[in-house]
C-alpha cells in the first residue's frame, strides 16, 4: 500500500501542464487522451523525468503498457481499463496502482485487484465529462473510508479549493482536481493555494 506524497492531486491533460505545476505539486496524474502512441510515450517520458528531478510522483492514466515500458512509478485505471489490464505484469514492474470507483460493485472489483489507492467520484457535479453516476456526496466518501480502512482514498469530481477541506473531513486522504486548476485564470497560483491549503 502506497503512502500518497500529498493531499493535493492535480490531474492534467498534457506535458505542458506537468511543466507548469511541478515542482509545486508532489503528486500529479497525466491523463492524455487521443494522442498517437509515439506522442504519448514522448510526453510520458518527459513528464516522468521532470517529476523525478523534483521529487514528485507521476501517475499515468490508462496506459499501463506504456507505464511498464517506460518504468514509470504508478498507473491509474478506470473500471473498463482494469478489465483488460494484466495485473500480474503491473505488479511485476513495480507499478503502484490507483483505481476509479463509482459504486459498491466497482469498489468490490477494485479491492479484489489489490490497489494502492481507490478513487471515488464524482463527489460533486462535474462538467468535465458526461457521467452516468449521480454526484456521490460526502456521505459516500465516509462510507467508502469506513469500508477500506487504511487504504488511501482519493476524492475526485467537481471539487474546488473551497470544497476540498470537507472531502478531507469526510475521510478522503487526498483530493484530485482538474478544472479548478486547468480552468483557472491563474493556474499556477491556484495550484499553490491548493497545496498550501491541503498540505500545511
Amino acid at each position: 500500500m502506497m503512502r500518497l506524497p500529498s493531499r493535493f492531486y492535480p490531474v492534467v491533460p498534457d506535458l505542458g501542464w506537468v511543466r507548469r505545476l511541478v515542482p509545486g505539486a508532489k503528486l500529479i496524474q497525466l491523463r492524455l487522451k487521443d494522442a498517437p502512441d509515439a506522442e504519448l510515450r514522448r510526453q510520458a517520458a518527459e513528464a516522468a523525468a521532470l517529476c523525478r528531478a523534483h521529487g514528485a510522483l507521476l501517475v499515468l492514466n490508462d496506459f499501463w503498457r506504456v507505464a511498464i515500458d517506460l518504468k514509470l512509478d504508478a498507473v491509474h485505471l478506470g473500471q473498463e481499463d482494469l478489465r483488460d489490464a494484466d495485473l500480474a505484469a503491473i505488479r511485476a514492474a513495480g507499478l503502484r496502482l490507483g483505481l476509479s470507483t463509482h459504486s459498491e460493485a466497482e469498489l468490490d472489483t477494485a479491492l479484489a485487484a489489490g490497489p494502492d489507492y481507490v478513487a471515488l467520484g464524482p463527489v460533486y457535479p462535474t462538467t468535465l465529462k458526461v457521467m452516468p453516476w449521480a454526484p456521490q456526496g460526502l456521505d459516500r466518501l465516509r462510507a467508502w473510508k469506513r469500508r477500506i480502512g487504511a487504504l488511501p482514498l482519493v476524492a475526485i469530481g467537481g471539487i474546488t479549493l473551497e470544497r476540498a477541506p470537507g472531502c478531507l473531513v469526510a475521510g478522503a486522504d487526498c483530493v484530485a482536481v482538474v478544472s479548478d486548476i486547468t480552468g483557472h485564470a491563474a493556474p499556477e497560483q491556484r495550484a499553490l493555494a491548493w497545496r498550501d491549503g491541503l498540505d500545511r
